[in-house]
């Protein structure tokens, strides 16, 4: 059991990583907003700055309880220092998830890779996965292994869906919204690696398959950060696969190419263009500002000679079905036999040794 002077050593750092005194400018800044006579004219930017002043007042609540907690605690017994750790672990977790943009909603679609049929079948099994994990978090039997967030209140909304001509899906967009969804979700970007008996080879060979996720915070609307019209193709389409008979019989659905980059940003899920079409553009906005934080982060690495090209061979999971059962993480070493739980949405254990990977980087 550590003491108390070792507990306070490891809040010393926390309040620079937490930015504490920054936060509570920020909060008086946004209770400010917050009070203008005109706050609720922008619903979607008025629920945002709500959301925030509820998690920053959250914060600086468990902060300065802490606070309270170790000036009294001169003679604390077992059982109280016990309670002072599970509060500094909760501050140190919240530490992991610092960076200005996890607090936002998460845009995460999934592309199949290498492997035909079983590439296709790998993304749905992917999404399936991701979407039992949203839903895990709206149960308190999960909550207490989640890294002390509250997930319950997540959701995740499918924006669109390309299915597969025999079995899967080639790409899917999904939205996730919630505290600190792309925080959570963040590392969960990049290759991951199937190996299992294929279910459409007719000698039942073992198959590698590959997909790839993305995942890029949900930017805020912005009326700085306009797209030029002549940079963009807008084409729209009738909806695909499941929908109501309006969704499916007219042409509502929007795809929007960047033409400078290549981008191209495809949604149907809603019944009419014009929202189809403003979710597109602020996901397109979303993917533009993330290629730009990339670029910045490789010229950073070029110049400390640490750049890697990302390539299919650099897969940060593989999930082996055959010839045993294992999932492993190849960043953080972290793996378990128990594949089926894994893909049953169980993915809190490699989020937790993911972020602390990310944080250490």
């Amino acid at each position: 059991m550590p003491t108390i002077s070792e507990l306070s050593a490891r809040i010393e750092p926390l309040t620079t990583i937490l930015q504490i005194e920054q936060k509570r400018t920020r909060l008086t800044e946004l209770r400010t907003i917050s009070e203008a006579s005109d706050f609720w004219s922008e619903q979607e930017q008025a629920v945002a700055v709500m959301a925030e002043i509820s998690s920053t007042e959250k914060l600086l609540s468990d902060w300065d309880d802490l606070q309270i907690l170790i000036e009294l605690s001169t003679d604390a017994n077992q059982e109280e220092l016990t309670a002072i750790e599970e509060e500094v672990k909760n501050l140190e977790r919240q530490a992991l998830l610092s960076h200005r943009q996890d607090s936002a909603n998460a845009v995460l679609t999934i592309h199949a890779g290498t492997g035909g049929v079983d590439a296709q079948d790998w993304a749905q099994i992917l999404e399936r996965m991701f979407l039992r994990y949203v839903e895990q978090g709206k149960t308190e039997e999960v909550q207490d292994r989640t890294l002390s967030f509250d997930r319950s209140s997540w959701s995740a909304t499918i924006l669109d869906r390309n299915q597969g001509e025999e079995a899967g899906v080639k790409s899917v967009t999904i939205e996730v919204k919630g505290r600190m969804a792309f925080g959570l979700l963040k590392g969960e970007a990049g290759v991951h690696r199937l190996v299992r008996l294929s279910p459409f080879n007719a000698k039942n060979l073992r198959q590698t398959s590959f997909a790839l996720v993305e995942v890029i915070p949900e930017a805020e609307a912005s009326k700085e950060a306009v797209i030029p019209e002549s940079d963009l193709r807008i084409d729209v389409y009738r909806s695909g696969g499941a929908g109501g008979q309006h969704v499916n019989t007219t042409d509502s659905a929007v795809r929007i190419t960047h033409l400078p980059t290549g981008i191209v940003v495809a949604i149907q899920n809603e019944r009419s263009q014009v929202q189809n079409k403003a979710t597109a553009l602020k996901i397109l906005q979303s993917k533009l500002a993330r290629l730009q934080e990339l670029k910045n982060a490789e010229e950073v690495a070029r110049l400390k000679g640490e750049f890697k090209e990302g390539t299919w061979g650099n897969q940060i999971r593989s999930y082996v079905m055959q010839p045993y059962q294992m999932v492993k993480d190849h960043r953080t070493n972290y793996e378990t036999a128990n594949i089926s739980a894994v893909l049953d949405g169980e993915l809190a254990p490699f989020i937790e040794s993911e972020l602390i990977y990310l944080a250490e980087q």
